[in-house]
């Protein structure tokens, strides 16, 4: 009866585990034993980080590179001293991203978290405590790292408000 109850608390847990990383995502492999599931989970991880390099790449001041995506705001007009800004990107435009981010993003890092927290049980074996740290790891960082490369792309190409909150919800 005992060994039976720790087995459905293992199995509740696991549940637990797979609702935090959510079902549907492909992270979700990360907390199962399957060898397939997890090749496919890393791929993935492999390809979203291989893909928000891009971007970095692509907001990177290299003024001898035309692949550049940077956008220059500045204006200098050559019977003036005086350059002008003409920028229409304000701390509003900036709020609103960073609302859509913390909007877009919190769930992951919530469900990382937590099941980072939940791999500290001991109730667990050793190895569903190292899927679970790991799944948990991985969720965070490539939230963290969609956030970074979003805030450095948007830095270098947003030249408006509505450019922002448009680049915040496709990167």
């Amino acid at each position: 009866s005992v060994r039976m109850s720790a087995e459905r608390r293992l199995e509740e847990d696991d549940k637990y585990a797979l609702s935090r990383i959510g079902k549907s995502s492909v992270y979700s492999y990360f907390v199962t034993d399957k060898v397939f599931g997890w090749f496919i989970a890393s791929a993935t991880l492999v390809i979203q980080f291989v893909l928000l390099v891009f971007f970095i790449n692509a907001s990177e001041a290299n003024l001898q590179n035309d692949s550049t995506d940077i956008q220059f705001t500045w204006q200098c007009p050559r019977d003036t001293d005086a350059c002008i800004n003409r920028t229409d990107l304000t701390k509003f435009g900036w709020a609103i991203y960073y609302v859509l981010m913390i909007a877009f993003l919190s769930k992951d890092m919530i469900n990382g978290s937590k099941l980072i927290y939940h791999s500290a049980k001991i109730t667990h074996s050793f190895k569903s405590r190292i899927r679970y740290f790991f799944g948990g790891t991985c969720l965070c960082l490539i939230t963290l790292f969609a956030l970074y490369v979003s805030t450095v792309y948007n830095h270098a190409i947003a030249t408006s408000n509505t450019e922002i909150i448009v680049n915040s919800v496709i990167v």
